[in-house]
C-alpha cells in the first residue's frame, strides 16, 4: 500500500528529475555519490551508472584535490550544516566549467549525520539579469518582455509587494492579485523566516546600497527552488527612500518564455534605476539608443542626455567599427533572435573595459521594433582568468626545464668519466713521449679537445644546476674594470660597450667564475646578433622582488643585472626555447647551444632567475636577478705555497676499469704505491684483511649497496684517522653533502691530483687545494 510518505518521496524524486539546469544528488557521509538526476548527467557528462558509489572529489580539479578541497567542504558542511562554494569543476570529458555549488548536511532524527545534499549549477554562461528603462510606457514594456527569466517587482519600505510581473508569477506561482499587498517574506523557507533572514536582507540593502544572495526560496505550492536574488533600495527625486527593487531568478530550472507584467511607467523607471551593475537600454531597429539606465551611466560614463539619439557603435573600438562588428551584432540578433559576445568596449573618457554583451531582438505583432541590450563590465574576472592561464604556462615551462636538467646532469657524469680516461692517458703519454715533437703536438690536440669537452660538461652541469658552485660576496663595482676588459675583448671593435654600475649597488652572493662565464656567454651571443656592429649595454640596479613577480618561489632583495644589445632580435617561436641546452640557431660550428643554458642554470642555482625579452629588429634584453649578499665582499686572500706531496700508500676505489687504470698510473707517476678495488665492499674487505693505506681515494657513484660517500662515512666512524678523498664526474650526493669531505672533480690534471692528495694527507694544506 502506498503511504503518503511514499507519495511525497515520489513527488520529490519527480521534482528533482524535472530540474534541468541544477545537478542535484546525494552523498553518503564519506562523500560517495548515492543519487544522480538528469541535470547532473547533462552538466557533468556522467551517466548514473558511471558515478554511483564514486567519490564526489572526482569533479574537482587536480589543484583542488591536492589541496584537500573536497574533504574541507564536507567537514565544514558537517560542522555548520551548509556550505556554498564557487570554483572550477571537471566534466567527464576533462573540460572545465565554473560551478556554483551548495552542500547541505542531512541528519537523522537522532541528530546523526547520514549524508549530504549536493546542488551544483553550471555558471559558465551566466548572463546579466535583464532589466529595462523605457522613456515611454509602451517601449519599456517591450524591454521587460525581452527579459523572460527574472521575477521583477517592487517592495514598499516595509517589504510589502506593490507590483508583480509575469516572470515573478511563472517563477513563484502567485498571480498578481494573490501577492500584491503581502510581505515578501512568504517567498522564504520557514527556517529562513524564523532566523530573520528577510529583514536582514532589507537592512543590508538599505545600509550598503545593495543586497545580493543565493538560497532556497518557496513557491506558492510549497515546493522550493534555488534563487539568485538582488535587492536595491529605491529613492525618489528628493532622495527619500520609497521602497526596494527586487530581482529574483530561478537558477534551478532554465525554462523559457516569461511575460512581463508592467505597472506604471514611473515604478518601472525607479526599478531599472536601482540596478547599477548592468548597462540596460533600448536600441531602435537601426541601432540608435532610445533610453538609458543608471547602470549604463555608471559603466559607460555617459549621462542619458548625452547618449540618447546616438548610434550604439560609439561604444566599440575603432578597429571593431571598421571591421563592422556593431552591424554584425544587430544582424545576428535580428536573424537569430539573440546575440552574445565578449570584447573590448570604450567609455566616454576613452578608457577600455572588457564587456559581456547580450542583444535581444524585440518584436511586436511580428515586426522588429528594436533591440534590448545588456552590458556588464567583467574586466576583473577576465584579468583573473588570464593570470591563472599565465601561471599554468609558467609551471609547464619550469617542469620542462627541470626534466631537461635532470637528463643533462646524467649525461655530464658519463661524459666526465670518458674525459678522465682520455685526459689521464694523455698526461701519462706526455712523459713517455717527451722527445717526440710530433707526438707531443698530437697530445696537445688531444688535451685541447679534452678541455673543450670539460667546458661542455661545465655548461651542462651549470644548466642542470648540478655544478658545485662556490658562492661568495661579490662587489660588481670592484670588478667593473675587469668586467670591462673581459667583455671588451670578446665583442670586438665594431660593438660599443656601455657599462653602468651605480655606486650604491648591493653586493651579490655568487660564484665569481660562473658569473664571468655567464656574462661572457651573453656578450658573445650579443656580438653574433650584431654582425654590422651596435651597442652592448650592461647595467645593474637594486631590486626588491615580491613573490610571484618573476616566479612563484623567488622573493627578496636582488641585483638586477641587465645585458641589452641592439641586434636583430629573436622570433617569438624561438624565444621560448633559447635556454634549452644544445638549442641554437647559429650555423654549424658557430655555437654549441650551451651558452644561454649556462646562464639559465647559473642564475637558478645561485638562488635567482634569468629572464629574456626580445623583438625582431629591436634587440634582446636578458636580466639576471642575483641575490643580495648578507656580508660585504672580502679582499682576495694571498696565495700560499703549493702543497708538498709525499709518497703514500693509496687505496683506489673505482668501478670503471678504464678510469681505475688511469688513476692508478697517475698516482704511481707521482711516486705513490697504489692498490685498486672495484667496489666499496671490496675496499672494506681489503682493509679488514690487513691493508693499511695512508689514504682512500674513492669515486662517489658506484654500483652496489654502498656508494663512495657511504664508504667515506663508514670509514670516518670505523677508522677516524684514515683520510678519504672523493672523486666524481657529477653526483647529486656530492651536491648535497656540502663540505663534509674533500671532492676532486673529474676530469682532473696531474697537478690538481697532486695538490688534492697532499692536502688530504696534511689537512693544514687543504685550503690550497683547487678542485
Amino acid at each position: 500500500m502506498t503511504t503518503k510518505h511514499d507519495l511525497d518521496d515520489r513527488l520529490f524524486q519527480i521534482l528533482v528529475e524535472a530540474v534541468s539546469d541544477q545537478a542535484i544528488y546525494m552523498l553518503d557521509p564519506a562523500g560517495r555519490i548515492r543519487s544522480w538526476n538528469a541535470a547532473a548527467e547533462r552538466i557533468k557528462g556522467y551517466r548514473r551508472d558511471e558515478v554511483l558509489g564514486e567519490d564526489f572529489g572526482r569533479f574537482f580539479t587536480p589543484e583542488d584535490q591536492q589541496a584537500g578541497r573536497p574533504e574541507q567542504i564536507l567537514a565544514e558542511a558537517g560542522e555548520t550544516g551548509r556550505v556554498e562554494t564557487e570554483g572550477w569543476r571537471l566534466r567527464k570529458d576533462g573540460t572545465r566549467f565554473w560551478a556554483l555549488a551548495a552542500v547541505h548536511a542531512i541528519r537523522g532524527e537522532d541528530g546523526e549525520l547520514i549524508g549530504f545534499a549536493k546542488v551544483t549549477r553550471d555558471m559558465t554562461e551566466r548572463r546579466a539579469a535583464q532589466q529595462a528603462l523605457l522613456e515611454s510606457e509602451r517601449r519599456f514594456r517591450y524591454l521587460v518582455e525581452g527579459v523572460v527569466d527574472y521575477a521583477i517587482y517592487m517592495l514598499d519600505v516595509n517589504g510589502t509587494v506593490s507590483n508583480w510581473n509575469a516572470g515573478a508569477q511563472r517563477i513563484k506561482g502567485y498571480a498578481a492579485d494573490e501577492v500584491v499587498g503581502r510581505h515578501f517574506s512568504i517567498f522564504y523557507t520557514p527556517q529562513d523566516r524564523a532566523s530573520g533572514r528577510p529583514a536582514r536582507a532589507l537592512k543590508i540593502a538599505l545600509r550598503e546600497g545593495r543586497f545580493e544572495a543565493e538560497g532556497w526560496r518557496q513557491r506558492k505550492d510549497g515546493s522550493q527552488f534555488w534563487a539568485s536574488v538582488v535587492i536595491d533600495p529605491i529613492y525618489d527625486d528628493d532622495g527619500r527612500h520609497i521602497g526596494y527593487a527586487k530581482i529574483t531568478r530561478d537558477t534551478s530550472d532554465k525554462r523559457a518564455a516569461a511575460e512581463a507584467l508592467a505597472a506604471s511607467e514611473r515604478q518601472f523607471r525607479l526599478l531599472v534605476a536601482g540596478v547599477v551593475d548592468y548597462a540596460l537600454y533600448m536600441l531602435d531597429p537601426n541601432g540608435v539608443v532610445t533610453n538609458w539606465n543608471a547602470g549604463a551611466a555608471h559603466i559607460k560614463g555617459y549621462a542619458s542626455h548625452e547618449i540618447v539619439g546616438q548610434h550604439f557603435s560609439r561604444f566599440y573600438t575603432e578597429p571593431d567599427r571598421l571591421a563592422g562588428v556593431p552591424v554584425h551584432a544587430l544582424e545576428t540578433a535580428r536573424a537569430q533572435g539573440r546575440y552574445e559576445a565578449e570584447g573590448w568596449r570604450v567609455r566616454k573618457d576613452g578608457g577600455l573595459f572588457w564587456a559581456s554583451v547580450v542583444i535581444d531582438a524585440i518584436y511586436e505583432d511580428g515586426e522588429l521594433v528594436g533591440f534590448a541590450k545588456i552590458t556588464r563590465d567583467i574586466t576583473e574576472r577576465r584579468n583573473a582568468q588570464l593570470e591563472l592561464q599565465k601561471a599554468h604556462e609558467r609551471l609547464g615551462q619550469a617542469q620542462k626545464m627541470e626534466a631537461i636538467g635532470q637528463l643533462t646532469g646524467g649525461v655530464a657524469h658519463d661524459f666526465n668519466n670518458l674525459l678522465m680516461v682520455v685526459s689521464g692517458q694523455t698526461q701519462l703519454l706526455r712523459k713517455r713521449l717527451a722527445e717526440d715533437a710530433r707526438a707531443l703536438r698530437a697530445l696537445d690536440a688531444i688535451e685541447a679537445a679534452s678541455r673543450r669537452g670539460q667546458d661542455l660538461t661545465r655548461h651542462l652541469l651549470s644548466f642542470a644546476r648540478r655544478q658545485r658552485l662556490q658562492p661568495v660576496p661579490v662587489s660588481l663595482n670592484e670588478r667593473a674594470e675587469g668586467l670591462r676588459e673581459l667583455l671588451g675583448t670578446s665583442i670586438g671593435s665594431s660593438v660599443r660597450l656601455e657599462l653602468e654600475l651605480p655606486a650604491d649597488l648591493w653586493h651579490i652572493q655568487v660564484d665569481p667564475s660562473e658569473l664571468e662565464l655567464a656574462l661572457l656567454n651573453l656578450a658573445v651571443n650579443a656580438r653574433d646578433a650584431m654582425p654590422s656592429g651596435g651597442v652592448l649595454s650592461v647595467r645593474a640596479h637594486n631590486r626588491t622582488v615580491a613573490a610571484g613577480e618573476i616566479d612563484t618561489d623567488v622573493a627578496g632583495e636582488f641585483v638586477a643585472l641587465t645585458v641589452r644589445d641592439t641586434g636583430v632580435g629573436i622570433p617569438p617561436d624561438v624565444l621560448a626555447r633559447v635556454f634549452e641546452p644544445f638549442f641554437t640557431t647559429k650555423e654549424v660550428n658557430k655555437g654549441t647551444g650551451l651558452g644561454l643554458s649556462q646562464v639559465y642554470g647559473f642564475a637558478q642555482q645561485s638562488g635567482g632567475r634569468a629572464t629574456i625579452d626580445s623583438r625582431l629588429g629591436a634587440g634582446t634584453t636578458i636580466t639576471l636577478y642575483l641575490p643580495r649578499a648578507q656580508t660585504a665582499a672580502a679582499a682576495a686572500a694571498a696565495e700560499g705555497p703549493e702543497p708538498v706531496a709525499r709518497t703514500a700508500d693509496i687505496l683506489v676505489v673505482e668501478d670503471n676499469p678504464e678510469v681505475a687504470d688511469v688513476v692508478a698510473r697517475l698516482l704511481e707517476q707521482l711516486g705513490n704505491r697504489v692498490q685498486t678495488v672495484n667496489s666499496a665492499q671490496a675496499a672494506l674487505t681489503a682493509l679488514s684483511e690487513g691493508a693499511e693505506p695512508d689514504l682512500v681515494f674513492t669515486d662517489i657513484v658506484m654500483a652496489g649497496e654502498l656508494d663512495g660517500l657511504g664508504l667515506a662515512r663508514r670509514l670516518r666512524e670505523e677508522r677516524p684517522g684514515l683520510p678519504v678523498l672523493l672523486a666524481t664526474g657529477y653526483s647529486q650526493a656530492a651536491e648535497r653533502m656540502g663540505d663534509e669531505f674533500p671532492v676532486l672533480a673529474k676530469p682532473y690534471s696531474l697537478p690538481e691530483l697532486s695538490r688534492a692528495i697532499a692536502a688530504s694527507l696534511d689537512p693544514r694544506q687543504a685550503r690550497l687545494v683547487s678542485a
